[in-house]
């Protein structure tokens, strides 16, 4: 998010209203925003309409230096914007590829999933049919050079290496790779192409009759995903779901709206917004979607937001399955995105979103203080919400009944039906050495090296259960590198925290393979007391 010094002082705040309506109105009429055609819009105004369309045009026409009106505008809406709500941002034109990319579906690149934890570019999954894969690249190799430039060893940030694999489709760029059992430099040539962004990151047969969705986003192709993903998982005799959207932040309301309509019978309402002229649009399910009668868990927590909470609150207000896990973010705020010529935008909050029973679940906010909105999330912490539900509260005002006599409250997020606390039972100095000073990680990188052959034979999951079974020394060599690397083991500490240890060299390790995130999630559910719920949930152990 851009922001600016907070030392700045109160004048250019109000000249950034001036620019920014100036903006705006240039953009209303179908002009550009530029100096010149703001004038030209304020020429055939007799008389300022406002004191800070006056102060513009006095600068421009006055003021005793030349003024960029375009560079003091870069400086100035950030200011006036964040005079709005928490959520209302200007986005430069230099931020927003970035912005935007995760939400589109597809960038351009060559295909690969890549580490850098040792200062060295390791691959870990070339992406099947893509560029790198066509072009010969393998799991596991180094990249060591990138066109003339050596890049292993030299400490370059991953930012700056993903910059240089990228660039448009179609163009070309060398790699010189270190391949184990091979000496010197294996050359390639991968043309960049177009490299699909899943939002769904994970889908697959969890235990018998269950499937498990991760959703990491709402993006442009996620409905689509979803649908694929379901069809999929009932191949596999999956008659009951458990979706995440923990961490999901959101993204474009029409996929959640559209994903909702999966599970919700013809003619019950979705979710609605209203505007500042208190203009309602309502959306309704239309009786076509694919799990109507699927039993469902949703899962959520804290950085669920947004679109997240819009799909959890319509099932929720429907009685249509069971929210499991701690209290939402709390964005109930529905931002459009207004571009200017230069390629920058404004997201602009224009409306409120509503659940079905009428709930907002925005969270209180002071306009201006976007410091204490920002660490509302650590109060929440502060204030033991993490660990239990009896912190907190909710005022009767808010309250809301379901179709099914269920009662929910707004005011500030989506409360679960099943409340799970954060367990940190099993999280001793030991677990938080290895795991804060990424020595486990990097084990994993390596044991993926040593077994490389075996891990790229790998095509289910009962397939990689079986690899990691069989290794029965897995836990032990692990504690002697943890001590090569300077954590000497303290064995009552092991002892609780083994299985936890466990999980997450197996769930690092299954990442490793073409499984994905699907072997991550496969080999850390275990140690999840959230997904454990609901897995106990959808088979008929409430027991809360």
């Amino acid at each position: 998010m851009y922001r600016n010094s907070k030392h700045t002082v109160i004048f250019p705040l109000i000249l950034s209203a001036g620019v920014v309506l100036g903006i705006l109105l240039g953009q209303y009429l179908g002009r550009h925003d530029t100096a010149s055609q703001i004038r030209g819009v304020l020429s055939h105004m007799s008389v300022p309409s406002n004191k800070l369309t006056y102060t513009l045009s006095l600068i421009e026409n006055r003021y005793v230096d030349s003024v960029s009106m375009d560079s003091l505008a870069e400086h100035v809406i950030p200011l006036l914007v964040r005079e709005l709500d928490p959520h209302s941002v200007y986005i430069p034109a230099s931020e927003m590829a970035a912005l935007n990319e995760p939400l589109e579906g597809e960038f351009d690149g060559i295909g690969v999933v890549f580490n850098m934890a040792t200062d060295t570019v390791i691959v870990l999954n070339v992406i099947p049919h893509g560029p790198s894969d066509k072009a010969g690249v393998k799991a596991g190799d180094r990249i060591v050079e990138i066109g003339d430039s050596l890049v292993a060893g030299r400490k370059i940030p991953q930012n700056e290496v993903v910059k240089m694999l990228r660039g448009p489709r179609g163009s070309k760029v060398r790699l010189g790779l270190g391949r184990q059992g091979i000496d010197g430099l294996v050359e390639v040539e991968v043309e960049r192409g177009i490299i699909p962004i899943r939002s769904v990151e994970s889908a697959f047969r969890i235990v018998d009759g269950i499937g498990y969705v991760k959703l990491g986003q709402f993006a442009r192709t996620t409905a689509g995903e979803f649908r694929a993903a379901l069809d999929t998982l009932r191949a596999q005799g999956v008659s009951k779901l458990i979706f995440d959207l923990r961490g999901n932040s959101g993204g474009f309301l029409d996929q959640a709206i559209a994903v909702a309509n999966e599970f919700l019978h013809e003619g019950q309402l979705i979710v609605y917004t209203e505007d500042r002229r208190h203009e309602q649009l309502r959306e309704y399910a239309d009786g076509t979607g694919s799990a109507q009668e699927m039993e469902v868990a949703v899962l959520i927590d804290e950085a669920s937001a947004s679109s997240s909470e819009i799909l959890a609150g319509a099932l929720q207000d429907n009685d249509r399955g069971t929210i499991v896990g701690r209290r939402s973010f709390g964005k109930g705020l529905v931002q459009q995105q207004i571009p200017y010529a230069d390629g920058s935008a404004l997201r602009l909050t224009t409306a409120r979103y509503y659940t079905p029973t009428g709930r907002s679940i925005q969270k209180p906010y002071t306009i201006g203080d976007d410091e204490s909105y920002e660490e509302d999330l650590w109060n929440r912490y502060r204030n033991n919400e993490f660990f239990s539900a009896d912190s907190i509260r909710f005022a009767d005002s808010l309250k809301r009944t379901t179709p099914g006599g269920k009662v929910v409250y707004g005011g500030g997020g989506i409360m679960p039906d099943v409340f799970v606390p954060a367990d940190t039972t099993d999280v001793t100095k030991y677990f938080i050495e290895v795991a804060g000073r990424n020595i486990l990680y990097r084990y994993t990188i390596e044991y993926a090296d040593r077994h490389r052959d075996a891990l790229n034979a790998v095509r289910t999951i009962g397939g990689l259960d079986s690899l990691l079974d069989g290794d029965r020394r897995l836990f032990d060599d692990f504690i002697a590198y943890a001590a090569r690397k300077g954590v000497a083991p303290r064995y009552d500490d092991i002892a609780r925290s083994h299985k936890l240890i466990e999980a997450q060299l197996r769930a690092y390790i299954g990442r490793n393979t073409s499984l994905e995130d699907d072997g991550f999630y496969a080999q850390i559910y275990p140690v999840d007391d959230v997904i454990v719920r609901a897995i106990g949930i959808l088979n008929g152990k409430r027991d809360d």
